[in-house]
């Protein structure tokens, strides 16, 4: 079966760095758009980035932009994002998520099919 496993997740002071890594199995992970979501206490599960099967194209959502970089390796059936500049706003559960993509991406949490378990990311002032 397919499965999702998060790693990397920590507690970091504000303006610090976190590399978040996912590892993907029972799938043909190239045919995968994988994305990066977050979900802190009380509050709904939000996008954070997307990255197509083949790695070309990378979306982010404002508040990471330039500070969280979304990468792949489809030969090791990961997906990363390195995380810096980090701020107590980005203090969630971080989940990996996949769905199978001819091209593109995709930013909402309905359409992805399969998601790991999370990993917490907390940041301290």
């Amino acid at each position: 079966q397919v499965q999702l496993v998060e790693s990397g997740g920590g507690l970091v002071q504000a303006g610090g760095s976190l590399r978040l890594s996912c590892a993907a199995s029972g799938l043909t992970f190239s045919t995968y758009s994988m994305g990066w979501f977050r979900q802190a206490p009380g509050k709904e599960r939000q996008f954070v980035a997307a990255i197509s099967r083949g790695g070309g194209s990378t979306y982010y959502t404002d508040s990471v932009k330039g500070r969280f970089t979304i990468s792949r390796d489809n030969a090791k059936n990961t997906v990363s994002l390195q995380m810096s500049s980090l701020e107590p706003g980005d203090t969630a559960v971080y989940f990996c998520a996949a769905v199978p993509l001819l091209s593109g991406l995709v930013m909402s949490v309905d359409q992805y099919d399969y998601w790991g378990q999370g990993t917490q990311v907390t940041v301290s002032s």
